[in-house]
């Protein structure tokens, strides 16, 4: 397989950064742990139109790129991710952006389960709320297969 090929097969994840969960403002879709933050008079973290809601500064979706709004952890959950990206003859991921023990674990879990191979997570393009947390994390991702190499190692493999 040519790096061409290999490249057309391959997408980047960039996860909520915000590459974008966005709620119904009462918070009708959020998980039930998550509600309260949407009472009455109370505009939620991540309501549609918010500040929440919006991308973090220098972080820019261009012509072609594709925006995917989700509700949940994984992005593939309730969504239509997978679909979309087996239409667009990808196979493999690379993933950065954040939680690594929330939303990003989840997507690499279920990114593992639909047999997205290789599933790649760039470990210094993660974060988690403490430096323990996301090592563990990472820890549990390498044991299903994943791949973790930093972004200097990632761009200097040939990936």
């Amino acid at each position: 397989m040519s790096m061409a090929d290999k490249w057309n097969q391959t997408a980047l994840l960039v996860i909520d950064m915000q590459v974008v969960r966005e709620h119904d403002p009462q918070g009708r879709d959020a998980e039930l742990f998550r509600r309260h933050l949407y009472s009455p008079g109370n505009v939620g973290p991540t309501s549609k139109g918010s500040v929440g809601a919006e991308l973090v500064d220098g972080l820019v979706i261009k012509e072609g790129d594709y925006k995917l709004v989700k509700t949940r952890f994984s992005a593939f959950f309730a969504t239509h991710l997978h679909s979309f990206l087996r239409t667009e003859g990808i196979k493999s991921l690379v993933i950065s952006g954040v939680q690594t023990p929330n939303c990003i674990r989840q997507t690499v879990f279920d990114a593992v389960a639909l047999d997205y191979q290789p599933v790649t997570v760039i470990v210094d393009a993660t974060a988690a709320a403490t430096p323990d947390i996301h090592d563990a994390n990472i820890s549990d991702m390498k044991n299903i297969g994943v791949e973790t190499p930093t972004l200097q190692e990632w761009c200097g493999s040939g990936a």
